[in-house]
């Protein structure tokens, strides 16, 4: 049993050795809004995201590929004809698996997302609200896309499950939950490819 690390470690580096690691960049759209027992009357919030990506291919057709992603959402909330605009801002670390052939390609894993900044506003006013949220979220995402052929460009759609209760319960009267749902569209651009050993 104490020869397995190293087994597992050869196999990994046997298995990349001939496989090209990949760095690029990544941008694209947020459809975002929240969902659980105490997420009631809430609409979608258009926003953005952009970060890095690291491609690790493995064999038979899969890859890991952990990213460093800024993140836009939150979701709106309207009442007696006054809307309310709640931004949610994470950095999120999604390590996704893999599967492609033929140019396409499935994706999923967990995503952590650390909370950058929330702000909450009211007819041209806002104000900081971060004490409202945990510090971190965790979600599981779900996406597929397509590499478009003789370019470095890839296109793919995600949606970024939420599986944690966002709002601080010590710091609200929440007694239920509020879970994060944000749906994403984006362009990868590959920027270097490591040579092939």
């Amino acid at each position: 049993m104490k020869r397995l690390p190293l087994i597992l470690l050869a196999g990994f580096s046997f298995a990349t050795a001939r496989a090209q690691l990949a760095f690029g960049l990544k941008a694209g759209a947020n459809i975002s809004n929240v969902t659980g027992s105490d997420a009631t009357g809430t609409s979608a919030l258009i926003g953005f995201n952009a970060g890095a990506y690291l491609k690790i291919p493995l064999p038979h057709r899969l890859s890991i590929q952990p990213e460093l992603v800024y993140s836009g959402q939150g979701f709106k909330e309207t009442s007696d004809g006054v809307t309310t605009t709640q931004h949610i801002n994470y950095l999120n670390i999604p390590v996704l698996v893999k599967y492609s052939i033929a140019g396409v390609f499935l994706e999923t894993g967990p995503q952590a997302g650390i909370l950058v900044s929330a702000k909450v506003g009211q007819g041209g006013s806002s104000i900081d609200n971060e004490v409202v949220f945990y510090s971190v979220d965790w979600a599981w995402v779900f996406g597929a896309g397509v590499k478009i052929p003789m370019t470095p460009i890839s296109v793919d759609a995600r949606y970024n499950f939420g599986m944690a209760n966002i709002v601080n319960d010590r710091q609200t009267a929440n007694n239920g939950n509020v879970l994060n749902g944000c749906f994403q569209i984006g362009i990868m651009v590959n920027l270097f490819t490591a040579p092939e050993r």
